[in-house]
This record gives structure tokens, C-alpha cells and sequence, in this order.
């Protein structure tokens, strides 16, 4: 194959694609799709058939497969669009459906032939729906890098036939990081992520899968207080606690206490365990954080998570005092997504203000959502009126 040849052909079936009515993003996926095809199959020289079959019209080619591979796309999203337009928007207690194909899409993709990880990153790109951005994003990955395990996830499961499904453990964490997806970024998966694993909880008694519908439960009965009438955020410290949906409050933490008598603890059941004791709290000053970051100790034992360790150092800094949230920082990567956020907000509360101005700023650069970056750009700006005063 003449790779030279596929860089000169890409932007022009890229432009044909659009011409015919696909925007560029899904535009340029469908050419990465039929790149990946014809690595596989072109030639060394396209134009002669040693070493495969040949290729007389390479752009043709490239524009004929690239076009199917964006009608493919367009019809399993509006597939997976109207299941999701029969979810309402506040998730019903009670077992789900006991049969979804969505739900044996996850399962299929989630091939053992991969490695966990591109399973995930390749189920969450052709079922859930996520853009190679948002899915290096919830990796800490870059995009090329999440782009490439994509493409090699593709090519290795080609060939292979679909009948021998993922574990449920894969399963759990494509469900998990797409309703992240729904509950922190910007598409709205979350109704469709809590749907499908109330179904899986439907058909499986693991302390796990409990675990994480009861920690989606948790999270989402605080939606309706983190953004403001006006669209801002609501720190969770803020948010009008009467605006929780008590219903799934109940029913999450009911579920949560069914899968920790079972003594089995896993990473979701205690993150639904933290999620548990902030809605137990009326107020936010009534928050048990010493037990919190005991949950967190136990994350971090299960997980060794940089991300869980971040939050620890917020739980250590409400509960022993800002200087030992800022000394539970020292060790983590300050490149690590809202690390920057988390040491402005306790540099606040140790009363430099100086500090936490510069870092609020700094956060709101490397935002990952446009709400988020606009709350810190506001608390920026407030701690610098301050300073001016």
C-alpha cells in the first residue's frame, strides 16, 4: 500500500463526503474506517494485483467504502437515537427490560480476542456513541492515541465472528464511562446508560453491577441542582438539596446496602458508598467527610486510580483542613485533569488568594466542558474583584 498516496487522497474524499451532505467529523471517521480497510486489503502498488486485489480507481475506492461506512454510522445512530427517545428523562425505578439489543451490542464488542481496554474504547465509539475526543478524554489519553487503539481494535475483531460474548467486568466500565459521558460532558447518555444497566442487573445477581446502577442512581438524583436557571454550575456544596430526587436516593442506597452485605467490595460499590453518605447529608456542613475519605482510602486500595487519589485529597481537605487536602496532592500529576481546579479551591480555603485566583484561571483553560470552564472563570474573577477591593 502507498501510504504517501493515501495522504494525498484523504482530504479530497474527506471534501466529496461533505459535498454530499456528511459534516467533516463524521466525514473524516468514515475515511479513517476505509483507511483502515485498505491497510488490510490494498496492495503495495495500488495499481497491480501482487500482494492483493488491485486498486485502478484508489480515490473511487476510498469515496465508495468511506460513503458506506457514513451511511452505517448515520443508521446506528438513529437507531440507538430513538431507543434512546423512549427513556424518559428521570429513569423509572424497578428492573429494566429484560431483552435489548443495545445492551448484547456492548457485550459482543466487548470480544475476547481484545484486551480490556480497546474493548471499552471501540464499544463506547460504535454503540455509545462517543467521539474519539470525548473517549481519550475519559482515558487521559491523547486523541491520536485513543484514535489509533480504535483503529487496531477495528482491524483485529474484522474477521472474527460474534459469538462469543465480553465479561461483564468490561461491560461495567464501558456503562460506567459513558454515563460519565451523559452526566459530566456534553452529550446526554446518562438515561440511556442507567437503562441498559438496570437491565443487566436484571439478569445478573453481581455485587458489582448493583454496585455501579446504584452509584448512577445516586448521581443522577442530583441533576436537577447542578446547573443553576441561568445554566451555571452548581458546586455540590451549593446545590438546593430539596431538588434531589429523593426516589432514586432510596432506591440507590437500598441497593447499595444489598451488595455491601455480601461482603464482596468492589470499585463501584464504594464509589457508590461516597455518592451514599453526601445524599445522606441535609446540608452540606453536615457531610461526614472523615468517613468519606475512609471510602476513598478503600478506592484507592481497589483501584490505585490517580483520579480517586485527587478526590481523596479534596475528602482530606474538608476533613483535616486545607494543608492536608494541599499535602495529599504532592505525588499526583499536576497534569492530571482538574488537579489544577482542586489545588486552586484549597489554596482558597487556606486563605491565599493570590494563589488560588492565578490557579482558578489557569483551570479554566484545560476545562473539559464549557459550563465547568465558565465556573471557573468565574471564581477566578470573583477572588481577583476581591484582591482589588
Amino acid at each position: 500500500m502507498n501510504e504517501s498516496l493515501l495522504r494525498e487522497l484523504v482530504p479530497a474524499v474527506i471534501g466529496v463526503l461533505v459535498r454530499r451532505g456528511a459534516d467533516f467529523a463524521a466525514a473524516e471517521d468514515a475515511v479513517q474506517e476505509a483507511l483502515v480497510e485498505a491497510v488490510r486489503g490494498w496492495p503495495d502498488d495500488p495499481g497491480s494485483s501482487s500482494g492483493g486485489h488491485p486498486v485502478r480507481d484508489p480515490k473511487g475506492w476510498l469515496v465508495t467504502v468511506a460513503w458506506r461506512k457514513f451511511l452505517d454510522a448515520v443508521r446506528a445512530d438513529t437507531s440507538r437515537r430513538r431507543r434512546e427517545e423512549v427513556v424518559e428523562a428521570e429513569p423509572l425505578p424497578g428492573p429494566g427490560e429484560a431483552v435489548d439489543d443495545t445492551l448484547q451490542l456492548y457485550f459482543l464488542c466487548a470480544h475476547p480476542s481484545l484486551t480490556p481496554a480497546s474493548a471499552v474504547a471501540l464499544t463506547l465509539r460504535a454503540v455509545g456513541g462517543l467521539t474519539t475526543r470525548q473517549i481519550a478524554r475519559a482515558y487521559l489519553v491523547p486523541e491520536a492515541t485513543m484514535a489509533q487503539r480504535i483503529s487496531r481494535a477495528k482491524r483485529t475483531v474484522s474477521g472474527v465472528r460474534f459469538e462469543q460474548p465480553g465479561d461483564v467486568a468490561t461491560v461495567l466500565r464501558v456503562l460506567y464511562l459513558v454515563f460519565n459521558e451523559g452526566y459530566s460532558g456534553d452529550v446526554d447518555l446518562a438515561a440511556e446508560a442507567i437503562r441498559l444497566t438496570r437491565q443487566l442487573a436484571a439478569r445478573t445477581s453481581q455485587e458489582e453491577v448493583a454496585g455501579l446502577l446504584a452509584l448512577m442512581l445516586l448521581h443522577h438524583a442530583r441533576r436537577p441542582a447542578r446547573t443553576g436557571p441561568d445554566s451555571r454550575l452548581v458546586p455540590l456544596a451549593e446545590q438546593d438539596r430539596s431538588l434531589w430526587n429523593t426516589q432514586l436516593i432510596t432506591e440507590g442506597v437500598e441497593m447499595l446496602q444489598a451488595a455491601l452485605a455480601r461482603d464482596r467490595l468492589g470499585e463501584f460499590q464504594a464509589q457508590a458508598a461516597i455518592a451514599a453518605l453526601h445524599a445522606d447529608a441535609q446540608a452540606a456542613e453536615e457531610t461526614d467527610w472523615v468517613q468519606i475519605v475512609e471510602w476513598y482510602d478503600e478506592l484507592v486500595r481497589l483501584t490505585d486510580s490517580p483520579v480517586a487519589r485527587l478526590n481523596r485529597a479534596v475528602a482530606v481537605g474538608e476533613a483535616d483542613g486545607p494543608r492536608a487536602g494541599l499535602a495529599a496532592l504532592v505525588g499526583l500529576d499536576p497534569s492530571l485533569p482538574r488537579h489544577t481546579a482542586v489545588a486552586a479551591y484549597l489554596h482558597e480555603r487556606d486563605g491565599d488568594r493570590v494563589t488560588a485566583a492565578r490557579l482558578y484561571a489557569q483551570a479554566a483553560r484545560s476545562a473539559p466542558n464549557v459550563p465547568e470552564r465558565d465556573h471557573l472563570t468565574r471564581q477566578a474573577a470573583r477572588l481577583n474583584a476581591q484582591l482589588r477591593r
